[in-house]
């Protein structure tokens, strides 16, 4: 494998796939499968989990929400998130633990560097949930900043399309996907890969980034592999 170790970002929107709402079990089955298969060939794997799937902060503050409150929302949404993960790896045979930010014991750990680590090195799984404990950051943040304190080899953003393009791909017909991009290109031409707080804390560290598209199967082995999907960003 190319990495040692690795951090993969999932969006919430990543775990509900063609629904409206909630979480599609096919869809955290394959995941696990495909995760299943990354674990058994030596690389070690964290996971950030975001919680769009049932409430975004930014759009409950846009409601009219207190921003802070909003936010510590979406944290315990992700924390549905990361057990229901967890529960789809273990059943695919991956040892996995849930830890989170903010404490609730009674169903996951305590956030702790080094007990992270120490599970990583076991070739345990280790999902962070409920972001990095603090309002006004994103997931994509918690994301970056785990990477470096666990010291990832690369962040994995798993999204519903193939990579960064110069424009919504959705929309326009004629956008340009970028096989190779600087975090310096990515802040200076506002692409929507990731926040720019996640892109300078992971230029910063040198911790590239490569953006792929989740539903294609297998493709987490891949870019755990080094091949060349998606779009990758670095120094």
């Amino acid at each position: 494998m190319a990495y040692k170790r690795a951090l993969l970002k999932l969006s919430g929107e990543a775990l509900m796939g063609d629904q409206g709402y909630g979480i599609d079990p096919e869809i955290v089955q394959s995941i696990a499968e495909d995760v299943a298969r990354v674990i058994a060939s030596g690389t070690e794997l964290a996971i950030v989990v975001g919680g769009g799937n049932i409430f975004r902060g930014l759009k409950g503050s846009a409601a009219g929400m207190d921003r802070a409150t909003a936010d510590y929302v979406g944290m315990l949404a992700t924390v549905m998130n990361a057990i229901t993960l967890q529960d789809g790896l273990e059943r695919a045979g991956v040892p996995t633990r849930v830890q989170t930010a903010i404490a609730m014991q009674e169903v996951a750990e305590p956030y702790i560097r080094r007990k992270a680590i120490r599970h990583l090195e076991k070739r345990r799984v280790v999902v962070f949930g409920a972001g990095c404990g603090n309002p006004f950051f994103t997931t994509d943040t918690t994301a970056a900043l785990r990477a470096a304190e666990i010291n990832a080899d690369v962040v994995f953003k798993a999204t519903k399309v193939d990579g960064v393009y110069d424009k919504d791909p959705a929309k326009h017909a004629d956008a340009v996907k970028h096989e190779r991009l600087t975090f310096q290109q990515v802040l200076s031409g506002e692409l929507a890969v990731m926040d720019s707080t996640a892109i300078a804390l992971c230029k910063d560290n040198n911790i590239p980034i490569v953006v792929f598209n989740l539903f294609e199967p297998g493709n987490i082995g891949k870019a755990v592999a080094g091949e060349p999907i998606g779009s990758r960003i670095s120094n």
